[in-house]
């Protein structure tokens, strides 16, 4: 299970160790990521949904290198913009939740 709050401290140490800071802000950060979510869509362009649900090894494995991409920007976006994650996402599933509601 990842401890996001272990995966933002390397992150930042990772960044640190290379004077990334001065690269990692918000912005450019959301425009990282936005180009790994693109990476990651590629894979799926033209699948279709049984055939995006049973993945070879290769492409799970090229999938799962994209997914990872984006979570470490997401992480450290959030740790740039004073983002607590983990508080966001019980607040996030609460007000899912009571938007849709369970029948």
């Amino acid at each position: 299970m990842i401890d996001i709050e272990k995966l933002r401290v390397a992150l930042q140490d990772f960044a640190a160790a290379r004077d990334w800071d001065k690269y990692h802000s918000p912005k450019n950060l959301a425009m990282a990521m936005s180009v790994e979510m693109a990476e990651l869509m590629e894979h799926f362009e033209w699948l279709s949904e049984e055939q995006s649900l049973s993945l070879d090894d290769e492409a799970r494995q090229a999938v799962a290198l994209e997914m990872a991409d984006v979570l470490i920007y997401l992480v450290r976006m959030a740790d740039r913009c004073g983002v607590d994650l983990d508080t966001a996402v019980q607040q996030k599933l609460l007000l899912n939740a009571e938007k849709y509601p369970a029948e």
